[in-house]
């Protein structure tokens, strides 16, 4: 098998399940205490929790709390449902379904274009009224790397908040500043079932999940396991983001030789690398996946997978339906080997060849 599905979720990191395992909680474990619970056992989950906290933190700006939640999905949710007032919600046309969905659910949004290479403009108007900007730092299709700074100041400038879905930024390169940051343990090399958002300090938001309210503003019990994996993860990230860094533009340089035959899908240098979209004329992506079964990619994201309907990534950009279905996605990361981009690039080329 060889792995090139990075954007959809990253291998549990070997540190992160060892931090992980004194937090299972079997019968007479240390390890069982609820982080809720007043006695020894229970302070003792509740500060392997708070060390996870710290660790994930360190990897966010200055100036804000970090809220553990079930995932990135739920984050952005509580960020935008939990955000006060009654105007519009404005958001990329490329944002993740967890955005996009959620601001249609709300009523009153509107979509900011992109160019050919899936770039936003930060110095567009905003409408008079936007109480919430929403623009990913990265894309989870095309990898393109958003000018987050720059819409953080223009958001302030028109009175309204900025969230950022840094979920595929999230240790792999500087998160921007924003107002609400929303993460996914999974796509760092962390646990399944983990995420966070990230609340500037002043920032008010009303809870979606009635309860105990655990977390402040989120109700739930945590799980030590989880968040201790997330924490695990995200000090590996941060010890790592260099050498991680240069790995990816390896493998990165390497399939793009190996794949000079077909179009780039986004931008080739405000990109980050480990994800390449490529697209082939008259290419039939469901052959491929089944001419090609010992490599693990993607045609769009995984969670818009199965739907059969083409990629709104790539209609924004300006990909025909044909285009879009004609495209596969290919990510890679930490444990990917030169040698496996070679290995699956041979595969898929004489593949595609023989359609």
């Amino acid at each position: 098998m060889i792995y090139l599905d990075y954007q959809a979720t990253t291998p549990l990191a070997p540190e992160a399940r060892e931090a992980m395992l004194p937090w299972l909680g079997g019968p007479g474990e240390a390890g069982l205490g609820n982080p809720h619970s007043p006695h020894r056992l229970g302070r003792s989950a509740k500060a392997a929790v708070e060390h996870a906290r710290d660790q994930v933190a360190a990897l966010l700006p200055d100036g804000g709390r970090v809220v553990f939640t079930g995932s990135a999905c739920e984050a952005i949710n509580l960020a935008m449902r939990g955000v006060p007032g009654e105007g519009p919600v404005a958001h990329s046309a490329i944002e993740h379904p967890a955005v996009r969905d959620t601001a249609r659910a709300l009523g009153a949004c509107y979509e900011l274009p992109v160019n050919a290479e899936g770039l936003t403009d930060p110095a567009m108007p905003l409408a008079p009224g936007t109480r919430l900007v929403a623009v990913m730092q990265v894309n989870n299709e095309i990898g393109t790397i958003q000018p987050s700074a720059r819409w953080h100041a223009a958001a302030r400038g028109a009175g309204a908040l900025f969230l950022s879905d840094a979920v595929q930024a999230f240790g792999k390169l500087p998160v921007a500043e924003a107002d609400l940051i929303a993460v996914s343990a999974h796509k760092l090399y962390g646990p399944k079932g983990i995420g966070a958002l990230w609340v500037r300090d002043g920032v008010q938001l009303a809870p979606q999940i009635t309860g105990g309210l655990q977390e402040g503003i989120r109700s739930g019990t945590l799980s030590p396991a989880l968040c201790a994996g997330f924490g695990a993860a995200a000090q590996l990230a941060r010890e790592r983001m260099a050498a991680d860094a240069a790995h990816v533009e390896t493998l990165w340089l390497r399939a793009r030789e190996l794949f000079a035959g077909w179009q780039l899908n986004g931008s080739a240098s405000e990109r980050w690398q480990g994800n390449l979209n490529l697209r082939r004329d008259g290419l039939d992506v469901a052959r491929l996946m089944s001419d090609c079964p010992q490599v693990m990619f993607s045609a769009g994201s995984a969670c818009a997978s199965g739907s059969g309907a083409p990629s709104h990534v790539l209609r924004a950009i300006g990909l025909s339906d044909r285009q879009a279905k004609n495209s596969i996605r290919l990510g890679f990361g930490r444990y990917t080997t030169v040698d496996e981009i070679e290995e699956a690039a041979a595969m898929l080329n004489a593949a595609a060849d023989a359609q």
